[in-house]
């Protein structure tokens, strides 16, 4: 029996062993929640999958730019090429996961009608989601950009702006807490979702499904093709994860693969 015991200690060592820990820094909403969803399905492939939840858009990217995280899962493309561009970094998209359709909230207002004039109007002030920021509210018609299709658009591009909003720019996750202060605030999903507001039923205008930006998840160049990271791929890519989004969340996050 004792000669079983210790083969049987030994087997479960060596298995133990064998799988490989895959370090993934994220948001908490949905990003996390998908990777949990995913997190039994991989420990089936022998690796262990380490979620670090962040509440900030610089730090992941930092993190696995120096090797303290394999991964990370948190941003779109546009946004990863801006950091790159700003930082010096070479992180790389490796999947396509899901899309957060980008949404416009107010708790004074039930429609974009009802704006006045003068509006305090709250956006990101990262370069990115602040010219998604102002293209939706282009395509809603409150003002119009120098260069419509500008990802990069800031306050000083708006050259039509008939209502005279007046645009604060503030961190994104701070966005929510400041709904009661201004008339309107344009908020990531991941944010949204945080505060408990429901895109599809409490957003004013919503990006539709053919929204650009999609996120994904982020590597380096030296680990973006691991074995450990193209079963991560495959599991956030599967069938399963598509009906995990539509049964959680609704609608309010739609999957980009």
């Amino acid at each position: 029996m004792k000669k079983l015991l210790a083969i049987f200690a030994a087997v479960t060592a060596l298995s133990a062993q064998a799988n490989e820990t895959l370090t993934v820094a994220a948001s908490a909403v949905p990003h996390a929640e998908i990777l949990e969803f995913v997190k039994p399905t991989l420990a089936k492939e022998g690796v262990d999958l380490n979620i670090k939840v962040f509440n900030d858009y610089i730090q992941p990217n930092v993190q696995v730019s120096q090797n303290r995280m394999d991964a990370n899962f948190f941003q779109h493309q546009p946004y990863l090429d801006e950091f790159n561009k700003g930082k010096g970094t070479d992180l790389v998209a490796v999947a396509k996961v899901h899309i957060e359709p980008f949404g416009a909230y107010s708790e004074k207002f039930k429609t974009l009608a009802e704006l006045p004039n003068d509006a305090n109007v709250a956006l990101p002030n990262d370069a990115t989601n602040e010219g998604r920021a102002l293209l939706l509210l282009a395509k809603a018609g409150l003002i119009t950009l120098k260069e419509p299709g500008n990802i990069l658009s800031k306050p000083s591009d708006v050259v039509n702006n008939p209502k005279n909003l007046k645009f604060r720019e503030l961190e994104a996750a701070t966005l929510p807490r400041v709904l009661t202060q201004v008339d309107l605030a344009l908020i990531n999903t991941n944010y949204a979702l945080s505060a408990k507001l429901d895109p599809t039923k409490d957003a004013l205008i919503l990006e539709g499904a053919d929204s650009p930006y999609a996120n994904i998840l982020v590597a380096r160049p030296d680990n973006k093709d691991s074995d450990a990271m193209k079963k991560l791929v495959a599991a956030l890519q599967s069938p399963e994860v598509k009906t995990f989004l539509a049964e959680k969340y609704k609608g309010a996050v739609l999957p980009a693969f």
